[in-house]
């Protein structure tokens, strides 16, 4: 009796232990056979939950309404699922044992539905499975930005500003970065549904990491560019921009701004007025764009109605095989490959549940350039368009965004003759008063990616949807290198090696 006393108290005493000091697993996931990462794993605690980065790994915060016997359950397409309870997550690396498939023996009892028959399921079942209700949902959104210039040539043929020569050129040409990165990452509330016109956001926190040197270099130029325009250029001039057949007219101070008398004592004020509203402005904006960006994002999902990603919508253009079974967390799931049957731009794979037909997992990426413009000198090309989304099933039986990836690449190049031509009709004589034309062979590649994980999603109605107001005084924080600080005590997805080793060098 003694010896079970001591037992049970030492118990209690691990599992008090635990309740007042385990604030979250971090964890990699690994693949016990291969010991190779699990990329995009659910891991899903009570009614909320994150997913595993491309490198397997993930954090997750429980708050403080937890018990030691609360689970957690992590999932992966073809793994076992792991469900146990939080004492027992101690490890840095989970460990997940593929999954035996067993499930050809399933499909023998029920109907054998042919590739085309399943999509034919999955469209009638689109509006049954998905959830298009005004929700509140909370996320966690990353944008990766890659420009490249792989090429930034060109020949001066002509300049009679003796300080607009070759040498100020080449340094505007060196002051442009060769590659540049930049990643912002936001924690935000989005209330609405799929349409852009239903979406409002409520920015919790959210951070830029870029080389702001860059700006430095860049601004330091426009002061000079400018101080060389001011002492050569007339008052009442104005400039004739030409490029081959196109031309297009700009007076002076669109070109070197406005100036202000520092010792008017008004125009002081106004400026100090302008500077706060510009603020207010770039924080309202900021929202904005992270908005329109998941917007943007969130118009191509698989089901609405306009989308690129037409596999489904459009599915006469594409060709569908069953390649497979699997089981996707407790739910078995057809395994259907795609590819276009002639013009379509994309191939893929899709989960699709076989009790309900809703696609839990797509994945797709481009067969052709996306998008291929040539025209007088111009170029632009995506070359590049892939992604995936993931849904989970909600406590309503209706599916909702757990997951989505985008990555899109593009080159842009200008291959063209470029003249700056200063005019002025206030001067006797010839109009023309000096020109700089050079021709110009520039391109630049920029790779993007946005990933974005949904927390949880709540239902609200219409009238609590009408009553939210955006207040978004929140801005990004900037940061020359990666602060895992920054985002402590809040649920985020794990940042991968790439942004954390990203430093800035002074």
């Amino acid at each position: 009796m003694h010896k079970i006393t001591i037992r049970l108290s030492g118990l209690f005493i691990v599992l008090f232990s635990f309740i007042a000091t385990a604030q979250k697993v971090s964890s990699k996931i690994i693949d016990s056979i291969s010991k190779e990462p699990i990329p995009y794993a659910n891991i899903i605690f009570k009614k909320g939950g994150t997913i595993s980065n491309e490198e397997g790994k993930f954090t997750f915060l429980f708050g403080k309404n937890i018990e030691a016997t609360d689970s957690l359950m992590i999932s992966c397409i073809g793994y076992e699922t792991i469900k146990k309870p939080l004492t027992q997550f101690t490890d840095s690396v989970i460990f997940m044992i593929p999954k035996t498939n067993k499930l050809r023996e399933v499909i023998l009892t029920n109907k054998d539905y042919t590739a085309k028959e399943i999509i034919k399921k999955v469209q009638e079942n689109i509006t049954k499975n998905y959830n298009f209700d005004l929700t509140k949902k909370r996320l966690f959104f990353r944008e990766s930005s890659h420009q490249n210039f792989v090429k930034k040539d060109y020949k001066l043929k002509k300049s009679t500003i003796k300080e607009l020569n070759k040498g100020l050129l080449d340094s505007v040409l060196q002051s442009v970065p060769t590659t540049n990165s930049y990643y912002t990452e936001i924690l935000c509330d989005l209330y609405g549904n799929f349409s852009k016109e239903k979406q409002k956001i409520e920015m919790i926190k959210a951070s830029e990491l870029y080389d702001k040197n860059n700006e430095i270099g860049m601004t330091a130029f426009e002061e000079k560019f400018e101080k060389i325009i001011n002492q050569n250029v007339k008052k009442d001039s104005y400039f004739k921009i030409k490029s081959g057949i196109f031309a297009q007219k700009i007076n002076s101070e669109e070109m070197i701004g406005e100036k202000i008398d520092s010792t008017d004592a008004e125009a002081y004020k106004k400026t100090v007025a302008d500077q706060k509203k510009r603020e207010a402005e770039r924080k309202t904006n900021f929202s904005k764009y992270r908005k329109n960006a998941l917007s943007g994002i969130m118009k191509d999902l698989f089901f609405q109605e306009k989308t690129k990603l037409n596999f489904i919508r459009k599915s006469g253009k594409y060709n569908f095989e069953i390649i497979d079974f699997a089981y996707v967390g407790n739910d078995a799931t057809y395994v259907i490959k795609f590819a276009p049957k002639g013009s379509a731009d994309y191939k893929g794979t899709l989960y699709v549940n076989m009790s309900d037909f809703a696609i839990l997992r797509a994945d797709y990426e481009n067969v052709k350039l996306v998008k291929n413009f040539k025209l007088l000198g111009i170029s632009f090309s995506i070359f590049r368009s892939k992604g995936k989304m993931i849904f989970s099933k909600n406590n309503t039986d209706m599916y909702n965004l757990q997951y989505l990836e985008k990555e899109e690449a593009s080159r842009f190049g200008i291959r063209r003759p470029l003249k700056i031509i200063e005019k002025n009709k206030n001067v006797k004589g010839r109009r023309k008063q000096n020109e700089l034309s050079l021709k110009l062979d520039v391109a630049m590649t920029n790779a993007q990616k946005f990933e974005v994980v949904f927390f949880d999603t709540n239902a609200i109605s219409a009238s609590t949807f009408d009553s939210f107001k955006e207040k978004n005084t929140v801005s990004a924080t900037y940061m020359p290198a990666y602060n895992p600080d920054f985002w402590k005590g809040y649920n985020i997805m794990e940042p991968n090696q790439a942004i954390k080793d990203y430093t800035v060098i002074e």
